[in-house]
């Protein structure tokens, strides 16, 4: 029961970075209630986009799937380019720790050659080279990626909006 770990950002307040632990066992369970989420017409869920009622729907749903959500708190660096390098660094080090097969990241070209050079020296940094796959996809080849793209946002609103999505938030690290 290998851990994959599905990795989105927010920027609205600074940099977050979310990333939500799924055990292999629970992958297609979690990747066919995601898809249900999805409207017709939808390519994927985005939730900024969506409705406030249909964002709470989106929580139950993802906090009934057993994620597991650590967030990467990278807002006091003014450079958004040392914030990300900080949050992958420790992202590294903890998907490591907990013997992950995969970190899917959300693409996002601007970032995908300097994130692919960092991951490249952090795994091997931390041994797990052989053990370890991490990818870049879209949202909408990867519908797993709702979940941090979801907490991320919650978590950058504050308020009520974080208070949903705490139950399936295990750890805030401040990098």
């Amino acid at each position: 029961m290998k851990p994959h770990v599905f990795v989105d950002e927010t920027k609205e307040r600074g940099l977050l970075v979310a990333a939500a632990v799924v055990v292999e066992n629970d992958i297609a369970h979690a990747r066919r209630e995601v898809r249900k989420m999805i409207l017709p017409g939808q390519r994927r869920i985005h939730f900024h986009k969506e409705r406030e009622e249909r964002r709470g729907q989106i929580i139950s749903v993802l906090r009934a799937l057993g994620a597991q959500v650590t967030i990467y708190d990278a807002t006091r660096y003014r450079s958004v380019k040392t914030a990300r390098d900080a949050c992958l660094v420790a992202l590294v080090a903890d998907v490591a720790k907990i013997a992950a097969a995969r970190l899917v990241l959300e693409l996002d070209d601007s970032t995908r050659k300097a994130d692919r050079d960092l991951l490249y020296r952090e795994v091997r940094a931390a041994g797990v080279a052989d053990q370890l796959r991490y990818d870049h996809m879209r949202a909408d080849e990867e519908c797993l990626l709702a979940i941090p793209d979801a907490v991320a946002w919650c978590w950058a609103k504050g308020g009520g909006w974080r208070a949903k999505v705490r139950p399936i938030v295990v750890d805030v690290r401040e990098v």
